[in-house]
């Protein structure tokens, strides 16, 4: 819910896609800097807790940018601003979910859970995008913003009390130098390192379309912010079934082919929004990404937990999570800025970037004969 209605929010209330892409940038870039401590944080004391202060601080500012709009006090600079303090502490509870699935689920079931993990943030996408777009439009966007502030409670208090496994964790009992171990660690592992440089190519375009659809929706076809929400449902709603029929398969040794392909399918699934036919692009662009990313994200897990060692799941996730992510803010930020003048040259750019991914991936994701050697090499490299 939230990312869709903030971005809504800056369009419609500010009248700005400059300021949208901001926003996304701002939601997302300030916690990825800090994510290797973050990280040496979860290794280190545990995870449940982390993860309820993050909510607690997503809760806190979204109540507070509610309040102040209902004010009629909040400008630009300072939405922002909010939005900037409240995504430090963002990959405490992103990474720390994650990272709770391999040290709890044994190794042969790794696929299944993780099309569970997949279906989790998904299956949020088929309720949350519409019925955030809905509430905004029917209720007003601070009503809109209070409701999923109220979520966030909620999801502190599933998660208040609940066991935090622990594990041997690999501790120099220096926070910043455990940290910086963190990133050279997953720099140093081959596979990881890929993951990185493919896949934060690959969401450029990801957060190009995360502008892109809405000021298509919005502007171009002149329909509701429901639309939007629905659009971004439907792509949730198909990742479901993609994620549970690839759940079942076991992924060992195949997992780069399960990238590489989907990674490809991305160049289709954004060029076909150049073409002129109304909502039809979109919804074809929506049904078949959310289609093939099922296979993508439960690859991209099993993968990753398969390389990195138990250790030092807590940093290597978070560092391997944010670096993967990273071309997003990027490209909403830039796409904020060049839709002002042409939606076609971002989604151009959109393209490109796809394309790039793909070659990255297929140059530089180990083979599946290689995948151990280059784990070992992180190992023994710190």
């Amino acid at each position: 819910m939230v990312s869709i209605v903030v971005i809504l929010f800056a369009l419609q209330r500010y009248d700005s896609a400059p300021l949208a892409g901001i926003v996304a940038f701002a939601s997302i870039a300030p916690g990825m800097l800090v994510s290797p401590i973050a990280g040496a944080l979860l290794d280190r004391h545990g995870r449940v807790r982390l993860i309820i202060l993050d909510f607690a601080v997503a809760a806190t500012s979204l109540a507070l940018v509610a309040a102040l709009s209902d004010m009629g006090r909040l400008p630009a600079w300072l939405l922002v601003a909010i939005t900037t303090v409240s995504s430090l502490t963002g990959p405490l509870s992103s990474s720390g979910l994650r990272s709770l699935f391999p040290i709890m689920v044994p190794k042969p079931l790794w696929e299944r859970v993780n099309a569970v993990d997949s279906n989790g943030w998904v299956l949020a996408t088929v309720v949350g995008a519409p019925f955030g777009a809905v509430f905004a439009q029917v209720l007003g966007f601070e009503a809109a913003l209070a409701i999923i502030a109220a979520g966030y409670v909620l999801a502190a208090a599933v998660m208040f009390g609940a066991p935090d496994p622990r594990t041997a964790v690999e501790s120099t009992g220096n926070l910043f130098r455990d940290a910086w171990l963190g990133l050279v660690y997953t720099w140093h592992n081959a596979t990881l390192r890929a993951l990185a440089v493919s896949l934060s190519t690959m969401n450029l375009s990801g957060g190009i379309l995360e502008i892109v659809v809405p000021v298509l929706v919005l502007k171009r076809l002149g329909m509701g912010q429901d639309t939007v929400g629905y659009m971004f449902g439907l792509m949730g709603a198909f990742g479901v079934v993609s994620a549970f029929a690839f759940g079942r398969l076991t992924t060992e040794g195949r997992e780069r082919q399960m990238i590489l392909l989907p990674a490809a399918c991305f160049i289709g699934t954004t060029a076909i929004l150049l073409w002129p036919a109304g909502l039809l692009p979109i919804v074809l662009c929506m049904a078949i990404s959310g289609l093939v990313n099922g296979p993508l994200d439960i690859a991209m897990f099993t993968l990753r937990q398969r390389c990195t060692d138990p250790a030092w799941m807590g940093r290597a996730f978070t560092v391997s999570m944010n670096l993967n992510f990273a071309g997003f803010p990027i490209g909403a930020a830039i796409a904020g800025v060049m839709v002002a003048s042409s939606v076609e040259a971002a989604i151009v750019l959109g393209v490109v970037a796809n394309v790039a991914a793909a070659l990255l991936g297929f140059l530089l994701i180990p083979r599946p004969d290689s995948q151990s050697a280059a784990s070992a090499g992180a190992s023994s490299a710190t």
